[in-house]
């Protein structure tokens, strides 16, 4: 007991409180999100075209918005632009149960897409605001577990309720962010949170995107991880048409993939982590570019299910190495008052999301599937040249300043 304690005691309540809020909003947007093109498909008269408009508007409007939350959260304070972006959560999911036309389906989600890019890197902002700096790599990782907790049950919720009350998954989601709000309202409220949390040191949106611009070691690291994404998205956009056009019952395979995606990260994150602090960031993310690229390399041979759980699991170690290690090196490169603006640019990363799937589809569609996962194998292996790039301005600089 004494040992639990001390394990919850070393991270501020508000720190718990996040990642708590991680996984139920997390499981609640995957209950929804992942459904909504169906959702439009059968009760909208929609083309395709018009429904990829309305689902791709959140990661288009996320891709800038980060950023600008970030910075906004770094002037104003981590607490209203959270609470704001929870509240308009609420309101946007509410607002998916009564919309009936397409304009209201596509502003809304552009909405979800613009205040979850607001929340997010503030959250990681405030996290970081919270913890010492040696057990920030821990945090993240956690925050990363908390996720695929997430992850792991929205979607199995999700596809009962497609085929139930579409709506009702849109009022629970709806709901369980006006309780997070409500609950950090209270809890910011009645606990302590150290002065650092606020700076007075303020930069315009102008000085930020500046600041952004001249420096080469996040510029390199984001665009590693956009690389990165490029090859990790396939999961979700090219992986499950070829697994249901190469093999029998290729979607319940895929169904299987995802759920064992999930529940890697849930139990060997923080082993894994454990292990990896033993090491410099830059290796353990080039280790996990390697592992990565060997998972999508194994993608391009599958021929049955135990090819496709080999595969998904080389990539998963990749995805536990990289991404919290992303995370705690934007952390290292950001400066205190600059926190938020940091981490929200690393937003930009999403760029990926965009770009994968369009390249992996063009590829799938004029060479055969095993041909594109090399490319992006090599694209994801590409990844690995900025990230030392980015790596060595950081130490250059950090020695001028001595």
């Amino acid at each position: 007991m004494a040992s639990v304690k001390n394990y919850i005691g070393q991270f501020h309540p508000i720190v718990w409180v996040l990642l708590i809020g991680t996984v139920l909003t997390r499981g609640s947007a995957f209950m929804t999100l992942p459904f909504l093109s169906i959702y439009l498909s059968r009760h909208m008269d929609l083309s395709p075209i018009i429904i990829g408009l309305t689902v791709g508007m959140s990661p288009l409007m996320a891709t800038a918005g980060g950023f600008i939350g970030g910075h906004l959260s770094d002037r104003f304070g981590r607490k209203p632009i959270m609470l704001t972006a929870l509240f308009t959560l609420a309101f946007v999911y509410y607002g998916f149960t009564i919309a009936a036309g397409q304009g209201w389906f596509i502003l809304l989600n552009a909405l979800n897409g613009l205040c979850t890019s607001f929340f997010e890197p503030t959250s990681q902002a405030l996290m970081a605001d919270l913890t010492d700096k040696e057990k920030r790599m821990k945090v993240y990782s956690l925050r990363y577990t908390a996720i695929n907790m997430g992850a792991s049950v929205g979607p199995l919720l999700g596809a009962y309720l497609a085929n139930t009350s579409a709506k009702l998954s849109f009022a629970i989601t709806g709901t369980t962010y006006f309780i997070y709000a409500i609950v950090l309202v209270y809890l910011i409220q009645r606990l302590v949170i150290p002065h650092k949390e606020q700076s007075k040191k303020t930069v315009s949106i102008g000085d930020a995107f500046r600041i952004i611009k001249t420096d080469k070691s996040l510029r390199y690291l984001i665009i590693g991880i956009v690389l990165v994404n490029m090859g990790y998205v396939q999961i979700d956009s090219n992986l499950p048409q070829i697994l249901e056009g190469k093999l029998e019952n290729g979607v319940v395979i895929f169904s299987m993939l995802i759920t064992i995606n999930a529940l890697m990260v849930v139990f060997l994150q923080m082993p894994i982590s454990h292990v990896a602090e033993k090491f410099k960031l830059m290796q353990v993310m080039v280790v996990g570019a390697f592992f990565m690229a060997a998972g999508l390399i194994g993608f391009s041979f599958v021929n049955g299910w135990v090819v496709a759980i080999l595969a998904m699991v080389l990539l998963t170690v990749g995805e536990i190495l990289i991404f919290p290690s992303n995370s705690m090196m934007i952390d290292t490169l950001a400066p205190e008052h600059l926190r938020g603006t940091y981490f929200g640019a690393a937003q930009f990363r999403k760029i990926g999301n965009f770009l994968g799937p369009v390249i992996g589809g063009y590829l799938l569609s004029h060479s055969q599937g095993q041909m594109m996962f090399w490319v992006l194998a090599i694209i994801t292996l590409g990844s690995i040249i900025f990230f030392t790039a980015g790596n060595k301005s950081r130490i250059t600089s950090a020695e001028s300043t001595i």
